[in-house]
């Protein structure tokens, strides 16, 4: 998230704690959309890139890059703050999120001034009964800046495609395998909080000091709600922004802000006088004002509600999604009338094993996550299910595949990081036992190094427990002799 990511940066421009240097300053100002380095930095960049990867990889010259006209050009680049340092030397010192970032900032900053990388393309057509199939590949022939970073791979360990065989003009080729695949025309996906921070920066709106507070804002006023990592808008952000156009057009427009910097750009190079900026803003903006205030003067605005999937269980309508103390929650629309209220729920893929209903992401009363099917319900004080109840639950995450041998919905393990899903049904030849769902065993040198440690600590705690003893006895003895000489 933005605002967890210019944390860990905020982190490594305060200073990181470097064994045997103290606390270091490992990146410039981070604030700043500025492209524009130093002849230090470049310098050292040049002297890093000849010396660990060759002449070749260095043009000779400096790169040089452009900043946007309305750039914050006060401080230059995001880069670290010695070239030196570099991402694997900092590793064991570091988090991994910072750790990460580091190696991000370091890695782009080391690339600009590399050389271009250098590909074989190879472009293969074959005809066939009057159609033709086309298919490309490249290989590289010079690595140049890709030998540090290539954009859209961060991940080291991530494989390339295999090139296509050699081949030459007019060999006859043998169709081993045809596959059909209909696809249809997908709408545009949702903004992400990361490409909705490259919309803004695309149209002008905002700035990087601003960009983590913007998406947090309009969060935390639920006008949108996360979905996964998407962004959708609530109801009550829809009439918020419909009020906003009607009223404020000027205001809300996507190139207000653009504008408004010119403006200002021209206030700094003398150009304009601020006072005649203020007053050229003002004006229509408190007419604009005074205009919203008569026409919305004793209107109640109401924020249509968000009807749900689910079914109330008292009367059957379907319910819908209030805001609360504690948050969202599901609601009858028949109050007063009927009062059920239950959690706001999240629908997961696939279906329940046991009967067939939806699963549904549920939260225990310790905060921990589970997978329930819909018809779950508490056990009679009996300790039998309520008719019709189901008694599914698992802490396993429901994936859309299914189980090519049973059909039945497959499971992978909670947590970041690729998990191989799995079939739980035992009936099944493909079920995996829960010993062996993607817990990972603890190396025997960590193993050894954990039972070292414990013994280390029942040796201390046996000493200890020795030298209280003894203390204890010699106490022990001083009070029975002053005892005796008192008695005397």
């Amino acid at each position: 998230a933005p605002r967890r990511t210019m944390s860990v940066a905020q982190q490594l421009y305060e200073g990181v704690d470097i064994g045997g240097e103290g606390s270091v300053g490992l990146i410039t100002y981070m604030r700043t959309d500025s492209q524009r380095l130093s002849a230090e930095a470049m310098q050292a960049a040049k002297t890093f890139i000849v010396d660990h990867y060759g002449p070749e990889y260095h043009t000779g010259s400096y790169r040089m890059y452009k900043s946007r006209s309305n750039a914050q050009d006060a401080h230059e680049a995001i880069r670290p703050t010695d070239v030196m340092r570099t991402p694997a030397s900092l590793q064991g010192q570091l988090s991994s999120d910072q750790y990460k970032l580091y190696r991000l900032i370091w890695s782009r900053f080391v690339a600009s001034q590399m050389s271009n990388a250098v590909y074989d393309s190879v472009n293969v057509e074959v005809e066939s009964v009057g159609h033709s199939f086309r298919s490309a590949s490249s290989s590289v022939k010079f690595a140049g800046f890709t030998a540090v970073y290539e954009e859209g791979r961060d991940d080291e360990k991530e494989v390339k495609e295999s090139p296509l065989p050699n081949l030459t003009e007019k060999e006859q080729l043998e169709l081993k395998k045809l596959e059909r695949e209909q696809k249809f025309t997908q709408p545009p996906a949702r903004y992400t909080e990361a490409t909705l921070i490259k919309a803004m920066e695309e149209s002008g709106i905002g700035r990087p000091s601003t960009y983590a507070p913007t998406v947090s804002t309009i969060l935390d006023r639920e006008y949108v709600i996360k979905e996964g990592k998407y962004l959708r808008p609530t109801p009550l952000g829809e009439v918020v922004t419909e009020l906003m156009k009607q009223h404020f057009s000027d205001i809300v427009d996507m190139q207000f802000t653009a504008r408004m910097e010119d403006e200002l750009d021209s206030v700094e190079n003398g150009d304009k006088q601020w006072q005649k900026v203020l007053e050229e803003f003002y004006g229509p903006f408190q007419k604009s004002l005074d205009d919203a205030e008569t026409a919305l003067e004793g209107e109640r605005i109401k924020v249509p509600d968000e009807v749900s999937e689910e079914v109330c269980d008292v009367c059957g309508r379907k319910m819908v999604v209030k805001n609360g103390r504690f948050g969202r929650f599901l609601a009858c629309p028949g109050y007063p009338e009927c009062t059920f209220t239950k959690p706001l729920v999240i629908e997961m893929p696939g279906k329940c094993p046991k009967c067939g209903g939806r699963l549904l992401k549920r939260t225990s009363k310790k905060g921990y996550t589970f997978y329930a099917c819909e018809y779950t319900k508490p056990p009679r004080e009996n300790g039998t299910l309520p008719e019709g109840a189901c008694s599914f639950m698992v802490w396993d995450v429901p994936v859309k595949d299914v189980c090519p041998e049973c059909g039945q919905t497959m499971f992978k393990k909670a947590g970041r990081g690729h998990r191989k899903p799995f079939c739980i049904n035992e009936k099944c030849p493909n079920f995996v036992p829960e010993d062996k769902r993607g817990f990972k065993k603890k190396a025997a040198a960590e193993d050894k190094k954990t039972a070292e440690k414990t013994a280390g600590r029942g040796r201390k705690s046996t000493k200890t427990a020795a030298k209280t003893a003894e203390k204890e006895k010699k106490s022990g003895a001083k009070r029975t002799a002053k005892k005796k000489e008192s008695a005397e």
